[in-house]
């Protein structure tokens, strides 16, 4: 049985979802309260403004990203949490139409507000640095080859799992996303 969510929990989650479809200017309150089934006044009562409802988004989603991401276990070889790294941004494609919410904003990064554009830079941020942490072990235990120090192959791992999700949606296939976890696997 699903728990019951509240109009917020609602409003927020309706809200990542547009984000991910359409990016910043891609939806309105008025959107929200269609989906929602209330007035757009009680959207503000929560929600002050756009920009609250977008830094609050970007919050929860960075804690569920980034809360898969400290479960992911400890033990495992630094190839096989790459994998878990594969099938996390997998999910984020849902139906391959959806793209990762601070993905999405980084394209809107101009329109958005300096605490919302700081929001999305620290979830960039925290994905590189895990990201290099799990090369960095690789090289050690030699299940992943990295060219250079493994923070700058973080940046541009990262930057290929941001890209793969853009054009997964374009070509309506995951298979660019495959293609990037087919790129540092170490062959046996």
């Amino acid at each position: 049985m699903e728990p019951t969510t509240t109009v917020r929990e609602q409003i927020l989650d309706h809200a990542i979802t547009l984000m991910m479809l359409r990016g910043y200017n891609g939806f309105s309150y008025r959107d929200l309260s269609e989906l929602v089934g209330v007035k757009t006044s009680s959207i503000h009562y929560y929600f002050p403004s756009k920009d609250d409802l977008v830094l609050e988004a970007v919050s929860q989603y960075s804690n569920e990203i980034l809360g898969a991401l400290g479960s992911i276990d400890a033990t495992l070889a630094a190839d096989q949490k790459l994998s878990k790294y594969t099938k996390l941004f997998g999910r984020v494609l849902g139906e391959g139409d959806q793209i990762c919410l601070c993905g999405m904003l980084a394209a809107d990064i101009e329109a958005l507000p300096d605490n919302v554009r700081t929001a999305v830079q620290a979830f960039f941020k925290a994905n590189e640095s895990w990201l290099s942490k799990v090369l960095a072990q690789g090289v050690k235990e030699r299940t992943l080859h990295v060219n250079g120090k493994p923070e700058n192959a973080a940046r541009a791992l990262y930057a290929a799992y941001q890209g793969s999700v853009l054009a997964s949606r374009l070509f309506k296939t995951k298979a660019r996303l495959e293609d990037v976890e087919a790129s540092w696997k170490v062959s046996k």
